[in-house]
């Protein structure tokens, strides 16, 4: 029974190069089009609310998105077989895997939260449009986290 468990965290501890490569590749591609987002509302003449609230949560999305960006490079960077030790070391002891969990959650829900304000801009059957959707999305990348 030791034996077995000790093979599947080994395979676990194999796969952590592979998931964090692809967190790390969608965090700057999210981050991006948060940031896009963020410019385009920063531009936008109104001072209404949901441009305020839409700019807040896109500007939190894209921090939250580099951040996971560089834990997860920490996280493929120490788990090279030639990574200096001091690497390794926070690689497999550091808060890095946790920060790129957290930070990558928080910038997808930022993320979907800024979509569903942004439509509050445009009109209130936009804005219900928005909301909506972005609450399904919401769901659903909350249950692919509980399912994963």
């Amino acid at each position: 029974m030791m034996k077995r468990a000790g093979l599947l965290l080994l395979g676990l501890l194999a796969t952590v190069p592979a998931w964090a490569a692809q967190i790390g590749a969608l965090s700057a591609f999210m981050g991006g089009f948060a940031s896009t987002i963020l410019v385009m509302l920063l531009t936008h003449d109104s001072r209404r609310w949901a441009v305020k609230w839409a700019a807040g949560l896109s500007a939190l999305s894209a921090v939250a998105f580099i951040v996971a960006a560089v834990a997860t490079t920490t996280l493929v960077a120490g788990s090279h077989a030639e990574a200096p030790a001091s690497v390794a070391r926070q690689a497999a002891h550091g808060p890095a895997r946790l920060m790129a969990v957290l930070f990558f959650s928080l910038g997808a829900y930022g993320l979907i939260a800024a979509i569903g304000c942004a439509g509050w801009v445009r009109s209130k059957r936009m804005g219900w449009a928005t909301t909506v959707v972005a609450g399904l999305g919401a769901v659903a990348v909350t249950l692919n986290f509980v399912t994963f």
